[in-house]
């Protein structure tokens, strides 16, 4: 039976300088038992196949037979493996979306190797603590990234730094206050992410590039809010040790679905609204701008952590039980604290007044208050997404930290 046959062409090159990878690339598409014509003018090549051919385990045959034209031989594909790949185990499949892709328990030997390649064996095995698909996967990571990848912003032309400053001073000052305010909690939702992504099991990429953009996302926010507060030339506003403290117990946590919970479900999503508070009621556009952007990472930020906590409550049953206590006992740890910066507060009034007449700042208290109750009724929205009962959700929404995150 005649084979099929096709000729690789070595012009001048020799195996000294990288025709096997050419004779390689020729043999990849052929079964055991075809040939390929070698064609090429290295006064050595000859030798050189012949040495190679044996050391892989195919047939070598030259010729010097006008019939065969100006090939100086054939290769016939022998049906040995290379070493490397006895043993070697497919990880899974690279496409999530096809069955059996991400698996349940990754090995550690495994390791850095893309999700779907053919592993060899032996080799390093890095430990990932978090290396268990029910910890950390939800579906919807993928289309949330690309989302993420999609809405990236550039701080430098997204915000026209060149507005005007027309409002009185002292709501400037509530601006800086805000933001200064904002800036130690982005700090928080940037520590938190970056501290677990290193220890989610490469097989789970989906999952680290969600929580790699998200950390690029906090990033923006921190210079963004940084560039606001500096604008009119101020100096940052106050700190509280009870607004670090707060914080403080997200960076002490070391659940990952616990941390994502109380930083995203309960802080962020609290965030979201009070950044819609901002968008509505700032005194200037480069306010308005940058609390309409980063209002919208952070809804996306608190999509995902949602979207993980939904499926991983369908696995692990006690896992609402398990991020109620967590709540109770944060509630506990800063009870004694002073909560939401008094100055926080007031700046929220101001900025809502726009003045401070007694007219406009009964006006701007008011907006306050009714910002308080939507985050209140928000929480409860997405604890009751997560499976609490509405009392449930009643009881936890009001223990959370007054100071927002």
């Amino acid at each position: 039976m005649t084979r099929e046959r096709t000729t690789v062409d070595l012009g001048a090159l020799g195996f000294d300088g990288g025709a096997d990878v050419l004779v390689k690339l020729a043999l990849a598409d052929r079964q055991v038992g075809d040939e390929i014509a070698v064609r090429g003018e290295h006064p050595d090549l000859a030798g050189h196949v012949a040495t190679w051919c044996r050391q892989q385990g195919h047939r070598w045959r030259s010729t010097d037979s006008p019939s065969d034209g100006d090939a100086i031989g054939f290769i016939e594909r022998g049906s040995a493996v290379s070493a490397r790949w006895i043993g070697a185990e497919r990880c899974g499949h690279a496409d999530p979306t096809t069955e059996g892709a991400i698996d349940a328990a990754p090995p550690a030997s495994w390791g850095l190797a893309a999700r779907g390649a053919a592993v060899e064996p032996g080799g390093p095995t890095p430990q990932f603590r978090l290396g268990v698909r029910e910890e950390v996967w939800t579906d919807r990571a993928a289309p949330l990234y690309a989302q993420a990848a999609a809405a990236q912003w550039d701080p430098a032309t997204a915000v026209d730094w060149s507005a005007p400053i027309e409002h009185d001073l002292r709501v400037e000052a509530a601006i800086v206050q805000v933001m200064t305010f904002l800036i130690e909690n982005e700090e928080a939702a940037l520590v938190v992410p970056a501290r677990f992504l290193g220890q989610i099991h490469p097989h789970f990429r989906e999952i680290q590039q969600f929580l790699a953009v998200t950390v690029a996302d906090e990033a923006r926010h921190i210079e963004v809010f940084s560039r606001r507060a500096t604008m009119s030339g101020h100096d940052l506003a106050l700190s509280t040790v009870g607004g670090r403290t707060s914080l403080q117990t997200l960076l002490d946590e070391p659940d990952y679905a616990t941390a994502s919970f109380l930083l995203s479900v309960m802080g962020e999503g609290t965030f979201v609204s009070l950044l819609g508070f901002l968008e509505r009621h700032a005194p200037d556009s480069s306010t308005r701008r940058i609390a309409h952007l980063t209002r919208a990472d952070e809804a996306r930020h608190v999509a995902f952590s949602l979207a993980h906590l939904e499926r991983h409550a369908h696995v692990e049953p006690d896992l609402r039980s398990r991020l109620a206590r967590a709540v109770e006992q944060r509630h506990r740890a800063l009870q004694g604290t002073a909560g939401l910066n008094e100055d926080v507060f007031d700046a929220l009034v101001v900025l809502a007044a726009g003045d401070i007449t007694p007219e406009r700042v009964r006006t701007g208290w008011q907006h306050v208050q009714a910002l308080q109750v939507e985050m209140s009724d928000a929480r409860r929205a997405r604890l009751a997404r997560l499976g609490f009962t509405a009392g449930e959700s009643e009881a936890l929404s009001s223990l959370h930290t007054r100071n927002f995150m």
